[in-house]
């Protein structure tokens, strides 16, 4: 328990013994809780099941089966609906990176972060905010993503059933603006434009800000290399 309420609880997953160790010594003297190190995704999911983090430390690339299966795995459970998952990666804008994304992380850390550096980010994502502003998301899809119609959509993740403010701010929020400059740019407060983002994450139920901008571009609201569209019909 720290001042500000209970300690961030964290698992490490990396199949390099000494990267665990050496995050685990910047976290635990932050008073950040490490629950579990995993060697592999499998061994991963076991200990977030196990211990139920806040936070995931997830590498990319390990033997069997590897992080992003592994974080497809996590999210996927209802029981673990509070979660996030941070990717871990010696690579900017990788495609691997992007693969992660669409499955659910809520943003990535390169490998080389300062201790200052990642202790901030588990905060910030244990806060309910993203890892990774939508303006480099938007990059990470325009050079990853395929280029195709869009896919099917589950019910539950419908835009239409969005009001046409709504709509608005999540094409405008894809194209990588700020609440700030969301605000600046339709007029309203901030504290409207935050609640708009808030009821735009519940109805379609996405996790943060980067997992609606890949939805933006998955359903066609947005396209790689091109303008916000309408697809409220």
């Amino acid at each position: 328990m720290t001042a500000d309420g209970p300690a961030l609880r964290a698992v490490i997953a990396d199949d390099q013994a000494l990267v665990r160790t050496g995050f685990r010594m910047i976290l635990t003297a932050d008073g950040i809780d490490v629950t579990a190190e995993a060697a592999d995704g499998a061994e991963a999911v076991a200990a977030v099941r196990r211990t139920r983090p806040d936070v995931v430390l997830m590498d990319i690339r390990m033997p069997g089966m590897d992080g992003i299966e592994a974080t497809e795995h996590i999210l996927a459970d209802d029981a673990l609906r509070e979660t996030r998952v941070v990717i871990l990666t010696t690579y900017d804008l990788d495609q691997y990176v992007y693969a992660a994304l669409t499955a659910g992380a809520s943003g990535f850390l390169l490998k080389d972060v300062t201790p200052e550096g990642l202790v901030a980010a588990l905060r910030l994502v244990r806060s309910g905010d993203a890892l990774l502003a939508p303006s480099i998301t938007r990059r990470l899809i325009e050079r990853f993503a395929p280029r195709e119609e869009p896919r099917f959509v589950a019910p539950h993740r419908d835009p239409s059933g969005l009001t046409p403010r709504e709509r608005e701010v999540l094409r405008l929020l894809a194209t990588g603006l700020s609440n700030a400059e969301l605000a600046s740019r339709l007029f309203l407060s901030p504290t409207t434009v935050k609640s708009h983002v808030g009821r735009i994450l519940s109805k379609l139920d996405l996790r943060d800000r980067v997992q609606a901008v890949v939805f933006a571009y998955e359903t066609g609201l947005i396209t790689p290399g091109g303008d916000a569209r309408d697809v409220s019909g």
